[in-house]
């Protein structure tokens, strides 16, 4: 049967239209899109091996200015958080009896001295009278002995006003180091004893810093080995040091190695704070290191992602020492591979990825 020329020209028609209508599924790109990423090259440098733990600082000079003479408190010229100098004043005692004391010990004085002037001259009478046979030598004797007794006395006197005078400086408190006043014990009109606390400095001009370590690390760590410290409240600043001493023995209580460090401070420690101390105890010269971001923990352990051709294949690798967000990597690279560092953690093995310029680091701000 023959389709009339009508129906046959609409399903031509139809059938054209189908057959050029472009098929959507086949525009789709296959697989997930491209993982962008920041590329690094395995390199080798010179690392330094370390020791890390964080320690503890206390001042080598925090002396208790205490009272040398007993007295009642008539003025305080430093106060808590004041700054002072080596023999500026922080305090003054009431001086009154021993000025009293001063005026009776040159009283004292005088009238010794003025019987040593008289002793002398009867001694030398005394001593003419017996060269001219007048009297015996016994009595010339006795005079002389009176004289050298008056004479003892006389310098008993003049200490005892010596000492009178050192007390009378000693009403006047005076710093004695450079410091801090941490603490203001006493205030005006207080009685004190001698011995008695009036002030607490510190000085940070010398720190120590206290160091704990495992007991295995014994064997790594000695004397004067070099120290960095780093400062929590200031990140990026460090500090020289060398170690000092390690303590033969363990603290009982938390188990650990004590380490002193020596510290000469520029004012960027606190004594009281906390510090992220490393101990370099070896260097290794060519050590093959990538970014820490590049390794990531994955269920074959820690892997670095290797791009070659658009993708990137898995790489089991074994670290080491960690330095300045740099990782060493033990086993699993030679140097010179390229691996993903920035959005490392988002891949898989087989990924695409689209390696891109790590970003610009902003410029400084110029200086006037």
């Amino acid at each position: 049967m023959r389709l009339a020329p009508r129906v046959s020209l609409l399903l031509a028609l139809g059938l054209a239209g189908c057959g050029g209508k472009p098929d959507a599924t086949a525009a789709r790109p296959s697989g997930p899109p491209a993982t962008p990423v920041t590329a690094f090259t395995a390199q080798r440098m010179a690392l330094d091996v370390t020791e890390d733990t964080l320690g503890t600082l206390e001042a080598l000079i925090d002396p208790k200015v205490a009272a040398e003479v007993a007295g009642r408190v008539t003025a305080v010229a430093a106060h808590s958080g004041d700054r002072v100098k080596k023999g500026q004043a922080l305090a003054e005692l009431d001086a009154s009896d021993f000025h009293i004391q001063g005026q009776s010990d040159a009283a004292e004085i005088a009238r010794l001295a003025s019987l040593v002037a008289q002793a002398e001259r009867f001694a030398e009478r005394q001593q003419n009278l017996v060269a001219r046979g007048f009297i015996s030598r016994n009595g010339a004797d006795d005079a002389l002995a009176q004289r050298d007794a008056l004479r003892a006395q006389l310098a008993t006197a003049k200490a005892r006003s010596g000492a009178t005078r050192n007390n009378l400086g000693r009403t006047k408190v005076v710093a004695p180091v450079d410091g801090i006043i941490e603490t203001q014990i006493v205030s005006p009109g207080d009685y004190v004893k001698v011995g008695d606390p009036l002030f607490r400095l510190v000085s940070n001009r010398v720190l120590r810093a206290h160091l704990p370590y495992p007991e295995a690390a014994a064997a790594r760590i000695r004397a004067g080995q070099p120290v960095r410290l780093g400062l929590p409240h200031r990140p990026g600043k460090f500090i020289g040091g060398t170690v000092e001493d390690v303590k033969p023995t363990v603290n009982e209580a938390s188990r650990a190695l004590d380490v002193l460090v020596r510290v000469d401070n520029d004012g960027s420690l606190l004594s009281g704070g906390t510090v992220n101390a490393s101990i370099v105890t070896g260097r290794k010269p060519a050590a093959v290191v990538v970014p820490e971001q590049s390794v990531v923990l994955r269920p074959a352990g820690k892997v670095v992602y290797l791009i070659s051709d658009g993708k990137v294949r898995q790489q089991i690798v074994e670290t080491g020492v960690r330095q300045d967000g740099r990782v060493e990597i033990v086993k699993g690279l030679a140097g010179g591979e390229t691996v993903a560092e920035d959005g490392a953690g988002f891949l898989t093995d087989g990924a695409a990825v689209n390696v891109k310029a790590p970003a610009a680091k902003p410029a400084a701000a110029a200086k006037p």
